[in-house]
């Protein structure tokens, strides 16, 4: 079984080949387009249309392209998150940045955080309650 990435509403398949297909809009705004993330965490790479350029430092609304729910969490400011399914079946939390630029993902499964990846991951470990003492340990 390969990794699957769902939607946290209605469990839709968001992986599209070798993507993660999203909706984004970004805020305060009408600008919109599809993303195509890459699924390797820690890899920030993305493709959108020419017409719809992803704006360094602006944050951004992500929804289901299937039942176009909000992917942004409301518990997590400026954090979107999705569940990634690997491929011994094990299921996890995945929150990443809606902040464009920002490097940030962790992976989480119940209470434990399996993986801290990006830069920018000290933005939001109050969130997660990981002193950087500890953060060598992930």
């Amino acid at each position: 079984m390969a990794t699957e990435y769902l939607c946290k509403v209605c469990r839709g398949h968001l992986n599209v080949k070798t993507s993660i297909v999203l909706a984004a809009t970004r805020a305060n705004s009408s600008e919109r387009g599809l993303i195509f993330l890459n699924p390797e965490i820690g890899n920030y790479t993305t493709t959108t249309h020419p017409s719809f350029s992803i704006k360094e430092g602006a944050e951004y609304v992500y929804t289901c392209p299937i039942c176009h729910s909000q992917l942004n969490s409301a518990k997590y400011n400026h954090l979107v998150r999705i569940i990634m399914i690997d491929d011994k079946g094990k299921e996890y939390n995945i929150y990443f940045s809606g902040i464009a630029g920002q490097k940030c993902t962790y992976k989480i499964r119940g209470s434990k955080i399996e993986t801290i990846q990006g830069p920018d991951a000290k933005l939001y470990d109050k969130y997660f309650e990981v002193p950087e003492e500890d953060r060598k340990y992930l």
